[in-house]
């Protein structure tokens, strides 16, 4: 399945030391085609769990020692054995990809972080693993950044995900969306042109700063870890910040314009990887 994805953040990029980029390459390859597998195409549910049930069957098998067909994991397997990554936290990937194909709306806050410890949490610890520095500190401000980007991609594609299945995926919690007086259809609505309302804006005012917080919490482990490695996560950080300042500078219309980085973007966020407390980025 071929897909052109914008994507915020870039993968194995030059600010990596070159004999990782390859490994990092592997592990974005099986996240990204599994993630494509739930979301991308005109697949039926049932094709889409078939193909993340043929994933999880080249997990078993390498498990098992049984020899590996997908082009997907002759890359992968290597990486997965060299580097002694544990293969749960890619079973814990295809947990949320499965989830995305059966589940369009998340009950409160802790039901969406549980979503968010599997689908993007897995990503950081198995790059921690890889470059030899998977304590419990470090593991744990990993959990945060990735929880962190991986909510901050929900709200800056509220409109995109209303759009998607039959009744629109709302990754937004119920409970908070009732307590700020936003309903589904509210957003489903907006998706196809309605000004966004003072309710909804309130909503992903509080949304996008708890993600800001959530990042922050975990920004050390960049100006801890070493080298090309920090300096990765320290660039991964403040684009993430920058994606949550572009949200609050088009007052939280994601419908009208999904707020993304540009090219102009890149310098400013290098910067401050480089020179500027991450958190007083603004």
């Amino acid at each position: 399945m071929a897909v052109d994805h914008y994507e915020n953040f870039p993968v194995a990029s030059i600010l990596l030391p070159a004999p990782l980029r390859e490994p990092v390459a592997a592990i974005y390859g099986f996240a990204r085609s599994a993630d494509d597998f739930a979301d991308e195409g005109e697949l039926s549910s049932q094709q889409r769990s078939a193909l993340l049930a043929g994933y999880q069957a080249e997990l078993d098998a390498i498990e098992q020692g049984q020899p590996t067909q997908h082009p997907v994991f002759l890359r992968l397997r290597p990486v997965i054995e060299r580097h002694g990554l544990p293969l749960q936290l890619f079973r814990d990937l295809l947990d949320a990809f499965v989830q995305d194909v059966t589940m369009d709306r998340y009950r409160d806050f802790t039901e969406l972080m549980d979503y968010c410890r599997r689908s993007a949490d897995p990503v950081g610890r198995l790059l921690l693993h890889l470059f030899g520095h998977a304590s419990a500190e470090n593991l744990s401000r990993s959990d945060a950044i990735c929880s962190a980007l991986q909510l901050i991609n929900h709200w800056q594609d509220v409109g995109i995900d209303a759009a998607k299945g039959a009744n629109g995926r709302i990754y937004l919690p119920q409970d908070e969306m009732a307590r700020f007086g936003v309903d589904n259809s509210d957003v489903l609505r907006r998706a196809v042109g309605t000004p966004v309302s003072a309710n909804l804006q309130k909503l992903l005012r509080f949304q996008v700063e708890r993600a800001r917080t959530l990042m922050l919490s975990g920004a050390s482990l960049g100006w801890d870890l070493p080298g090309r490695i920090g300096l990765e996560i320290r660039a991964i950080v403040a684009g993430g910040l920058r994606i949550l300042d572009k949200i609050e500078a088009v007052d939280y219309d994601v419908f009208s314009r999904r707020p993304k980085l540009e090219t102009f973007d890149w310098p400013l966020i290098l910067w401050r990887s480089l020179v500027r407390p991450l958190d007083n980025h603004r």
